[in-house]
């Protein structure tokens, strides 16, 4: 694979990690509403997103987006948890 198209590549992955988060942040938001039962599996998702951060891109917009990607995990993260044990506390 070419270069370019490998970076190509890399960053739709990126993006893709990207709009998963935030399909995750919304399932979360219905779980912690009784809209859903079941805690989304974000352990799972968090081991996918590191296992790929550890092939650190070469290109530094590259990077800088991973680097911002794995930050709004981190952040929704500890939404969650803190969103999770207050459900458990209401019941």
């Amino acid at each position: 694979m070419t270069l370019p198209a490998e970076q190509a590549r890399l960053m739709d992955t990126i993006l893709l990690f990207e709009r998963r988060i935030d399909q995750m942040h919304v399932q979360f938001d219905k779980y912690r509403h009784g809209e859903i039962h079941l805690l989304p599996d974000w352990q799972r998702f968090e081991t996918q997103l590191l296992a790929f951060s550890r092939r650190r891109p070469h290109s530094l917009e590259l990077s800088n987006q991973l680097d911002r990607v794995l930050f709004k995990f981190q952040e929704r993260k500890r939404v969650w948890l803190r969103w999770a044990e207050e459900f458990h506390r209401e019941k």
